[in-house]
């Protein structure tokens, strides 16, 4: 089931990154925030072609630039962590919950990281495909939207996507989860590393996502390990 997400993913994901100033992306509306990232997405990647056949890394400044702006993955991140997190606030030693939430806090960023990298090798995918937006959805009072999306291929079946859209604090929204095909990628990754963090900790799968961020920038949809 995980390797039939990655594969959806790979071809879904590069509906949403682009070349567009922050300040040009209207952040106070979920509906407009996606198009508007998704728009740009293959007129960039189509711009870099040149440096991207060069060297795949030039993948890793797209996304960190272009992509991340856009993603609450500190939100993220923690709902991976599901549980463990309740774990820690529960620690009543003060040096122990300390050491604890620099754990959480190494993990943040090193899940940054890994987006980053996972996003790269999916761009090594583009093909070509097309977006078809659903109908805006009213986000008035509300603090997540589901953002219906639908990508269109020649001679293949369209894939449905929904891009989970959360409200900060500050009124800005940005994109927490993808899921495709009734398949969330949060709830794919937590599935898949739950076992890890409950028997050897949160800063050992920090280590493996760490390995997993260094590797050089390539498609590994066909590996569930990944």
């Amino acid at each position: 089931m995980l390797k039939k997400f990655l594969v959806i993913a790979a071809l879904s994901t590069l509906t949403f990154a682009q070349v567009v100033k922050a300040a040009d992306v209207k952040l106070t509306d979920p509906n407009k925030m996606v198009r508007q990232v998704a728009d740009n997405t293959f007129e960039r990647i189509t711009k870099d072609q040149p440096l991207i056949i060069k060297n795949n890394e030039h993948l890793r400044v797209i996304v960190e630039e272009e992509l991340m702006p856009y993603i609450d993955y500190k939100y993220a991140a923690l709902r991976v962590l599901g549980s463990e997190v309740s774990k820690v606030r529960a620690i009543t030693d003060g040096a122990e919950k300390a050491r604890a939430i620099k754990d959480i806090q190494r993990f943040i960023v090193v899940f940054r990281e890994y987006l980053v990298a996972t996003y790269a090798g999916v761009f090594t995918q583009y093909t070509n495909q097309q977006v078809e937006f659903g109908a805006p959805q009213p986000f008035k009072g509300k603090d997540v939207v589901v953002v219906k999306t639908k990508i269109i291929e020649a001679g293949k079946p369209d894939i449905k996507i929904d891009f989970k859209v959360r409200e900060d604090r500050s009124g800005e929204w940005r994109a927490y989860d993808m899921i495709a095909e009734g398949i969330s990628l949060l709830d794919a990754k937590q599935s898949e590393l739950q076992g890890i963090l409950r028997q050897q900790g949160i800063d050992h799968v920090s280590n493996l996502l760490e390995q997993k961020s260094q590797l050089p920038v390539q498609f590994r949809g066909s590996d569930t390990n990944d």
